[in-house]
């Protein structure tokens, strides 16, 4: 007879662990590390902290553990387009409209990570799993760069770091700062209008870069 959870349930740990992982996403990303209650992840998932304690041991392992979810979300999705079957420039436009998209339809990342920032990525620091995830889209950009140059289509030689950081910088803004940044300049960021404007504006910005 399968085994069953605290609240009656037949006992799954995946199911259970992702579950909690769902929930806790929106309480970090809303409440931050300090203000985000075990007690209202426990509820909304009907397991019990005890459960929670013994999946991932603290509340910082837990919020550690969403962390790298979110990263592995992101990275997957850029691992399923295939980019090194593409034309270079057609890889760097796909990648960046998937950043962008991905960005956009996904604030609590965003609030994660300026989260993470402002605990100068202590937590981040302890985690070997968010490195090797994110040796991949480096290395996915430096072989669109090298066969952009190759091809004569890129004339510069630029750093693959460098580049994720472009694309992610303004992906980013746009989300992190779209209350204060609309606030101030009476615009809105979610306009489809202005946001496929923006999507190309980023993509055009990198390639001119690359082909200057």
């Amino acid at each position: 007879m399968a085994a069953r959870a605290e609240n009656g349930r037949k006992n799954d740990p995946q199911r259970t662990k992702e579950d909690i992982l769902i929930v806790a996403t929106d309480e970090f990303a809303t409440h931050g590390l300090a203000g985000a209650r075990v007690d209202a992840i426990a509820e909304k998932t009907r397991t019990s902290k005890r459960m929670i304690y013994y999946y991932f041991e603290s509340k910082e392992g837990l919020y550690l553990s969403v962390l790298e979810r979110s990263y592995r979300k992101i990275r997957t999705l850029e691992a399923d387009l295939q980019l090194s079957s593409l034309a270079p420039e057609a890889a760097l436009r796909t990648l960046i409209s998937t950043t962008f998209d991905h960005d956009q339809a996904n604030p609590e990342f965003v609030r994660l990570v300026s989260i993470e920032n402002i605990h100068h990525a202590a937590h981040m620091m302890r985690s070997e799993a968010i490195r090797d995830l994110n040796v991949s889209i480096i290395e996915t950009i430096a072989g669109i760069l090298e066969r952009g140059v190759a091809e004569g289509v890129f004339h510069r030689t630029a750093d693959p770091i460098d580049v994720h950081m472009l694309i992610s910088a303004f992906c980013f803004f746009r989300v992190s700062n779209r209350y204060t940044f609309g606030t101030i300049f009476r615009r809105d960021l979610c306009e489809p209008e202005t946001m496929q404007r923006h999507k190309g504006l980023i993509a055009d910005a990198v390639l001119s870069y690359l082909k200057s």
